[in-house]
């Protein structure tokens, strides 16, 4: 029996504020053995830093992923590739620093954690994340080189990131999807054992447009103008999903987490 906790992006200073202030005891609460959360915008509101990254750790956060916004911060440096706790999208071409893909030792247990980006709507020159996803099933079986796998989909589109949990289903213990920020209400289990929500949301302020205040976000949506956001500063909400699995390595529940700021709480 596992208990995890997958935590959606985690956006600036304020979404680092509320796993700081929450997560501890959540963690306690729920008993849970291991969490991973999206930290791609993390360092203000693109990318992520060393010093970041070890302030969300310090908080109880085990395993960092990524997405589009991997590359954004020069601070990447000094982690991908450097920290085996921090993965960026494992469709990323051959040759880019780091990796998508590792199987962590947890007091006995064997979990592996894969991070993969869509390709619909998104920027960047991205592999297939089906093919990639058939080429690890074939590769790697749960039960057998790990006892956990919890599944990242970065990705735009609803569709793909469902297809993708589709074809990992009785194959990963969880597929949840990140980047639009907003937490989707269709937290389930699929027919061979794998928990599934379209979107964990963000740990972030949502009195605000995915993160960023109103008047920032607003510009390029008028004007056409390139600008920089700015996030909100107003009190977080930590979201995410936090599932309970068998001894098989599969879901028999799943329910999404909504704690602090303005969002109707779970806990």
């Amino acid at each position: 029996m596992l208990n995890i906790l997958f935590l959606g992006d985690i956006y600036g200073k304020q979404g680092r504020k509320v796993i700081k202030e929450e997560l501890p005891n959540l963690r306690k609460k729920l008993n849970i053995d291991f969490v991973v959360a999206n930290g791609e915008n993390m360092a203000g509101y693109r990318g992520i830093t060393a010093q970041t990254i070890q302030e969300i750790r310090d908080a109880g956060v085990d395993v960092v992923t990524l997405g589009n916004h991997t590359w954004s911060n020069d601070g990447h440096k000094d982690v991908i590739g450097v920290n085996p706790r921090v993965l960026r999208p494992a469709n990323y071409p051959p040759g880019c620093a780091g990796e998508g893909f590792h199987i962590y030792e947890h007091n006995g247990k064997r979990i592996a954690v894969l991070n993969i980006m869509g390709r619909i709507y998104m920027e960047g020159n991205l592999d297939c994340p089906f093919q990639l996803s058939r080429k690890l099933m074939k590769e790697y079986r749960l039960g057998h080189d790990y006892d956990a796998l919890i599944v990242d989909i970065h990705a735009e589109a609803n569709s793909e990131k469902q297809i993708i949990s589709y074809i990992w289903d009785g194959r990963a213990s969880l597929v949840v999807g990140t980047h639009t920020h907003t937490p989707t209400a269709d937290a389930r289990i699929y027919p061979k054992g794998t928990g599934f929500q379209t979107d964990a949301g963000m740990c972030g302020n949502y009195e605000s447009s995915i993160g960023a205040t109103y008047e920032t976000a607003l510009i390029p949506f008028e004007q056409k103008e390139r600008f920089r956001f700015e996030p909100a500063t107003g009190p977080a909400t930590m979201c995410g999903v936090f599932v309970k699995l068998n001894e098989k390595g599969l879901c028999e529940h799943i329910e999404p987490i909504r704690v602090g700021g303005i969002l109707k709480q779970t806990h």
